[in-house]
């Protein structure tokens, strides 16, 4: 029984479903961050790009102009202050020096990151300061008849220094918009990559989705799909279908257990199945002993009543005819003979009486045992009133059960208590009754005769079992084992009360209403 069933097998080698997915996960994990780090680096850029550009690049190329515009127009009221000696003129000045200091705070702070920018600023400044020093500020100092002639004679110098200006304005703005468009360009890749990244992101995410519920269904769903449907065959009564294993080593394990199970239920089906037969085999033979034991009781009250009862007849013929024409020996050996037949008479009667018990007599009616105990009372009236015996009883109930049989019941054990009484007193009998916690009846009959030894309180229900002799107490041991049978076949028990020693207490007890367990015992007669 230690070996393995048949297609069991130890699985021991191979990943566990468990190690699959936490390699799977892991390895998931890893991508997902790689592409995670590389999405937020491209989402990191990006904002750079577009923050450097929304907030640097665009700002320093309109400030740019706007300090182009500034300048221009100084130089225009310059020029035109100059020309015409009208202070007019110098309107457009004055807001281009107010326009140039504010382009040029915010060029500093915005051209902050960039040395070549700075650079470029720093030149324009220069320029724009050297302009200002040699033309502008003479011109828009000086009184209108000065101013004209000032302008005169430094037009030349004035357009000079203006047009180095102007040039270095350009440099700067192009300079400026060459950023701005390489700024453009590279948030345009950093976005196509953003872009990108999300997209395999997602596709990984899809993809790691499907084979995550492929190899759920290769390596789990349909391993335990087919192991269910073996199993499901298997508990049809397919027990010589060998269960699937398959999958991951945790499952061919799982699988490899049923499989041992599957075999040992099969042993045991087996086995079963052979103790079935030997069972039928066995109720076939206690059907046939049945059978010949009804036969034998068959003949038993026919065929051997009848030469028994000449045997009786004529030695009890022979013992009036010829006593006392004979010797002494002669006439013991006829009342020896007329003894044994009248004997063998009761006993054969008793055994007939024994073996319709659940058989013959099985009318499971309402019983009054007050009318049961009366009329067993009445047939022992003789053997009472010669003893002086003096039997009382508590109320007794009603039970469900054969008339008959609880009759004989009765009537052997107060026949009992009136036989085996002690010589020295006067037999007293008392019948009891209670109510157990299992819905039973406990009856009880006690008297004050000679009482039984406790080793003996088992074997007196066993058929023939005697503790005296016959010359000392007559009878053929079949009354205890009687009322036994009788009291099972109703479903109740009956034992000797160990506890009662001044006499004998036998103790049995009976179901108050019909239940299943009179029907079952009344069922296992044969």
């Amino acid at each position: 029984m230690n070996e393995q069933p048949p297609g069991a097998r130890k699985v021991t080698a191979g990943w566990t479903t468990r190690r699959w997915l936490r390699v799977s996960v892991a390895v998931t994990l890893a991508v997902l961050a790689v592409l995670g780090s590389l999405g937020v680096w491209a989402m990191a850029r990006t904002s750079q790009l577009t923050e450097q550009i929304v907030d640097r690049r665009g700002p320093a190329l309109t400030y740019a102009v706007r300090l182009e515009t500034a300048l221009v127009n100084q130089e225009t009221g310059v020029r035109g202050y100059g020309l015409s000696g009208e202070r007019d003129f110098l309107q457009p000045y004055a807001q281009g020096v107010t326009e140039e200091r504010e382009a040029l705070r915010q060029l500093e702070t915005l051209l902050s990151d960039s040395p070549r920018a700075r650079a470029e600023l720093a030149t324009v400044r220069r320029l724009s300061d050297r302009w200002q020093n040699d033309v502008a500020v003479p011109i828009a100092s000086a009184a209108p008849a000065r101013a004209v002639s000032i302008a005169s004679a430094r037009v030349t110098q004035g357009k000079a220094s203006f047009d180095t200006l102007r040039d270095a304005l350009t440099t700067q703005q192009t300079r400026l918009g060459e950023e701005r468009a390489a700024a453009s360009s590279e948030l345009r890749r950093a976005t196509y990559l953003r872009n990108w990244t999300f997209t395999v992101i997602a596709l990984v995410i899809v993809l790691v989705a499907a084979l995550a519920f492929e190899a759920l269904r290769r390596g789990i769903t349909s391993p335990l799909g087919r192991l269910g449907q073996t199993a499901r065959e298997v508990a049809e009564g397919r027990f010589e279908l060998p269960i699937a294993i398959t999958g991951p080593a945790d499952l061919r394990q799982l699988g490899s257990d049923v499989e041992s199970m599957r075999g040992r239920l099969l042993e045991e089906l087996e086995f079963s199945e052979t103790s079935r037969r030997l069972l039928d085999e066995q109720a076939a033979d206690l059907q046939r002993s049945n059978a010949e034991l009804e036969q034998f009781a068959y003949v038993a009250s026919h065929d051997l009543q009848e030469p028994l009862r000449k045997v009786s007849s004529f030695t009890q013929l022979l013992q009036r005819r010829y006593g006392g024409q004979l010797d002494e020996r002669a006439d013991q050996y006829i009342a020896f003979a007329v003894d044994g037949a009248n004997r063998m008479q009761v006993l054969i009667n008793d055994l007939l009486a024994f073996s319709r018990v659940g058989r013959v007599l099985n009318d499971h009616e309402e019983v009054d045992l007050e009318a049961v105990v009366g009329r067993a009372l009445d047939n022992l009236s003789v053997a009472i009133e010669e003893s002086g015996a003096e039997v009382t009883h508590d109320p007794l109930p009603k039970v469900v059960g054969d008339a008959t049989q609880l009759g004989m019941l009765w009537q052997n054990l107060l026949s009992n208590s009136v036989k085996f009484r002690r010589p020295d007193r006067t037999p007293q009998i008392r019948i009891s009754v209670r109510t157990d916690g299992n819905g039973l009846r406990e009856f009880a009959v006690t008297d004050n005769g000679i009482g039984i030894e406790p080793g003996f309180q088992e074997k007196v229900f066993v058929l023939f079992q005697r503790l005296h002799t016959r010359d000392a107490y007559p009878g053929t041991g079949i009354g205890l084992a009687m009322c036994k049978k009788v009291v099972e076949f109703h479903g109740g028990t009956i034992r000797i009360d160990p506890g009662h020693t001044a006499g004998t207490r036998v103790v049995f007890t009976l179901p108050v209403e019909h239940s299943a367990t009179v029907d079952g015992a009344r069922e296992a007669q044969p």
